[in-house]
């Protein structure tokens, strides 16, 4: 039975604190030989820093580290790596130009006056096909896909030994099919004893592969449950203190006349190799046409074209039969289209400049913020201020700078900018990239609410996520990219998840 297999870890009274933060606050973790324990908790909620401190990169201010039944002390990452401990971050820490072989065996202390690689690569080979994978030892990285790249930091981790792993939202960048793949992968290492931690915000992913969940938040734990005995909307209320709601109120698509048209959209990628390959698309007022696809293939470009900000090197963007191709971003926005940009930190805001100042970086040069020559930083303060009630942004003051925020209201302050009209114009076109990507539960339920909103306002919104389950919950047609081309366009009540993993590898294309 679970309850009597031997602990692998055991965190008694983990205490870190940062300048003004208390980021573990004496928590309790304990993991078993042969489980896959979810790790559940809001973005801050402390998650990130346990298991840095678990693998060495932080120090704990109090508490004990036992692995396998013995205290430890561990100063850095060699420390947790020789006590069998790996860690698969989200971000692949790979050498692309080098072969697999080559990213599995850097760093390891006995390989050797010669390195006998073909040894090491029937051994590699061999681990590989234990959990189901196809590895070509001899491929380099740049050459495989994101499911791949991540067997093979699995296989850095295995090939050292490791039986305690530490796995950082690993499903995010995989394909339905890749992620059914890394679960079957996951409860076979469990099977041999190895003990898993899945840290993942996806309600689902945590019934289907764990056996325990730990439930994490303000730097506390909540609740450690056997996943069979708890629920989705139980887990949700740990997490956020209130009652989620898994499926948005979305009423049926109306959607009104064709607001913007693509014809044989072309465009280059930042390396200069083609990115679009003729898409072909269209969106309609007051509907939601997701963008369904594997991060990496053209979803970024695609959005940069359509709001100005990279050049479309063949065909047309037509917006109310008007041709808007290659028009440059200012043009853009005064023509009402809202773009909510990915990585909000480091694109969406200015971190070292005001609330006040974000929330006006496109608007100051519009009265009634400027007569062209002075601006009204009275009139900016009162709708700032207005603005911060209307979309719930938790700052001690429109003063404070930016990167004080959390990330979710870090987007809140975004998608203010964008949608709220500060030019006197609600927008025709909203272009969504990956607006709930890292965001906790709380904050993608406000994302969610607010494009729902601005669809009955009758805008056009095209959102794009790698998240299916999302894809499907708001969308109301999807098109799926790949390679750079539109392999489908579904209508939602066609579409399920398999489909558009499909779609998404090419195999329906």
């Amino acid at each position: 039975m679970l309850g009597e297999l031997d602990s692998l870890v055991l965190l008694r009274g983990i205490v870190k604190r940062f300048p003004g933060v208390l980021a573990n606050d004496h928590i309790d973790f304990e993991l078993r030989k042969g489980e896959v324990h979810a790790l559940l908790g809001e973005n801050g909620a402390g998650k990130t820093t346990l298991m840095n401190i678990l693998y060495g990169l932080y120090k704990p201010d109090e508490g004990e580290i036992y692995i396998k039944g013995r205290r430890v002390e561990l100063k850095s990452p060699k420390d947790a790596i020789n006590l069998g401990i790996g860690m698969v971050h989200q971000n692949f820490k790979l050498v692309e130009p080098h072969t697999v072989l080559e990213n599995i065996i850097l760093g390891l202390s006995d390989l050797g006056f010669k390195i006998d690689f073909r040894k090491h690569a029937e051994r590699i080979r061999s681990l590989a096909e234990r959990y189901g994978w196809r590895l070509d030892p001899y491929a380099r990285v740049w050459q495989l896909s994101a499911g791949e790249k991540q067997q093979v930091e699995l296989l850095k981790i295995l090939y050292r030994g490791a039986d305690i792993l530490i796995l950082d939202e690993p499903t995010s960048v995989l394909t339905p099919q890749e992620t059914r793949m890394l679960f079957k992968a996951l409860r076979r290492m469990a099977a041999e004893g190895k003990g898993i931690i899945f840290i993942t915000h996806k309600l689902d992913e945590v019934m289907e592969v764990s056996d325990r969940v730990t439930v994490m938040r303000k730097g506390r734990v909540v609740v450690t449950k056997k996943t069979s005995e708890t629920t989705k909307s139980e887990l949700a209320n740990y997490m956020i203190g209130r009652p989620m709601i898994f499926s948005a109120p979305k009423s049926e698509a109306k959607p009104g006349k064709t607001i913007i048209r693509l014809i044989d959209l072309e465009a280059l990628s930042d390396r200069g190799t083609l990115a679009l390959k003729k898409v072909s698309l269209e969106v309609r007022s007051g509907e939601i046409l997701g963008i369904a696809g594997i991060s990496g293939n053209g979803q970024i470009e695609l959005a940069e074209v359509i709001v100005g900000l990279r050049k479309a090197i063949n065909g047309k963007i037509i917006l109310d039969g008007v041709d808007i191709t290659n028009k440059n971003s200012r043009e853009i926005l005064e023509l009402g289209i809202a773009y909510i940009p990915p990585e909000a930190t480091k694109w969406g805001v200015l971190p070292d400049m005001r609330v006040v100042d974000n929330l006006f970086l496109k608007a100051y040069r519009y009265p009634p913020y400027s007569n062209k020559l002075l601006l009204n930083w009275r009139t900016m303060f009162k709708k700032a201020e207005d603005i911060v009630r209307e979309f719930e942004i938790v700052t001690p003051s429109i003063f404070t700078k930016a990167r004080s925020l959390s990330g979710g209201n870090i987007q809140r302050l975004i998608i203010a900018r964008e949608l709220s009209g500060l030019i006197g114009k609600i927008p025709r076109l909203i272009v969504a990239a990956y607006p709930t990507k890292g965001l906790d539960i709380g904050a993608t339920e406000f994302v969610h609410k607010i494009l729902l909103r601005y669809k009955r306002l009758r805008s056009g919104i095209i959102f794009i996520s790698e998240d299916l389950d999302e894809i499907l919950m708001l969308s109301d047609r999807i098109a799926v990219i790949s390679n750079g081309r539109i392999t489908g366009v579904l209508d939602r009540k066609e579409a399920n998840i398999e489909k558009l993993g499909l779609m998404m590898s090419e195999a329906l294309a």
